[in-house]
C-alpha cells in the first residue's frame, strides 16, 4: 500500500482531529479518580465527542480483519494491561496507572492520541515508568525529519527503554493515520539507525510506545481486545499523531492541557 503523502488542506484537517482528541484528554482529566468506573469514563468520553465536537469516537464498533467490533468509545488500559483494554464496571483504585486512548473522526478525518493518568498516590516504580515511557516516545518524534528514517525512531525508543531496565512490545506499533484509522507505514517502536522506510515530508503516524516494567511478552485476555503483560508487570503507553514537515516534524494532537515536551 502507498505511503500517503498529505496536502496542506488534508494537513489543515488533520490539525483539527488531532487537536479535538487531545482535548478529550483534557475535559476527562479531572474525572480520573479513585472510584470511578471505567465505563463511566467512557460514556463521559462518548457524550463529549459526540454532543460537543460533533465528532465519532473511531474505537466504537471498529472491526479490523479477524475481530469483534470494539464495543465502547475509548480504551482503558489499567496496570497490567498493554492496550485496548476495554471500558467496564471496574473503579480505579488510589495507586492505579492507566492509558486512556482516544481517537476522534471530524470531517472524515482521524486524530489519535493517549495519556497516562496516575490515579492518587502511585508508587515510584510506577511513575518512574510512566515518566520514563513519555520520555522515549518524545525521543522517538524527535528524530522524525526528513531524510530519517523509521528505524531511527524505532532505535532511539529501543534503546532508551532498554537501557533503564524496560522491554517494548514488539506484536503492537504506530501507524499511518489521516482518513483511514489504521494505514501504512507501521512505526516500529524499536530497530536500528538508518533501516526502513525514509520519512518525507507530507507523512501523518502514531508514535505510540508500549513499555513494560517486566518481560516484553503479551497475552490476550478473553474479550479478544484487552492485551495484558504475560508476567503481570506494570504496562505504560503515551501517544501522539506527527506529521513529517520540511524541517521536522510537527506534533498534531495539541491542546491546553498537553503535557510540556520533556528535557531530554
Amino acid at each position: 500500500m502507498a505511503i500517503v503523502l498529505h496536502t496542506p488542506e488534508e494537513i489543515e484537517k488533520m490539525r483539527i482531529a488531532g487537536r479535538l482528541a487531545s482535548e478529550v484528554l483534557d475535559y476527562i482529566t479531572p474525572f480520573v479518580v479513585a472510584g470511578v468506573t471505567t465505563n463511566k469514563l467512557d460514556q463521559l468520553c462518548h457524550d463529549y465527542i459526540v454532543n460537543e465536537q460533533q465528532a465519532i469516537p473511531a474505537p466504537l464498533n471498529y472491526a479490523p480483519d479477524g475481530h469483534a467490533p470494539y464495543p465502547k468509545s475509548i480504551c482503558t488500559s489499567i496496570n497490567q494491561q498493554i492496550c485496548h483494554g476495554v471500558p467496564s464496571e471496574k473503579e480505579l483504585k488510589n495507586g492505579d496507572i492507566v492509558n486512556l486512548d482516544i481517537t476522534v473522526i471530524k470531517d472524515g478525518y482521524h486524530g489519535d492520541t493517549s495519556r497516562m493518568f496516575m490515579v492518587g498516590s502511585v508508587s515510584p516504580q510506577a511513575k518512574r515508568l510512566c515518566d520514563l515511557t513519555y520520555q522515549a516516545m518524545w525521543r522517538g518524534i524527535e528524530k522524525v525529519k526528513p531524510g530519517n528514517t523509521l528505524g531511527d525512531i524505532g532505535y532511539a525508543i529501543q534503546s532508551f527503554a532498554e537501557k533503564n531496565g524496560y522491554s517494548i512490545v514488539r506484536e503492537f506499533c504506530g501507524h499511518g493515520i489521516g482518513k483511514k484509522f489504521h494505514c501504512e507505514p507501521q512505526v516500529l517502536h524499536y530497530g536500528k539507525p538508518g533501516a526502513g522506510l525514509t520519512l518525507k515530508p507530507g507523512m501523518i503516524f502514531t508514535i505510540e510506545p508500549m513499555i513494560n516494567a517486566g518481560r516484553r511478552d503479551i497475552k490476550f485476555m478473553p474479550d479478544g481486545w484487552t492485551v495484558v503483560t504475560k508476567d503481570r508487570s506494570l504496562s505504560a503507553q503515551w501517544e501522539h499523531t506527527v506529521l513529517v514537515t520540511e524541517e521536522g516534524f510537527e506534533i498534531m494532537t495539541v491542546s491546553a492541557g498537553t503535557p510540556a515536551r520533556p528535557t531530554l
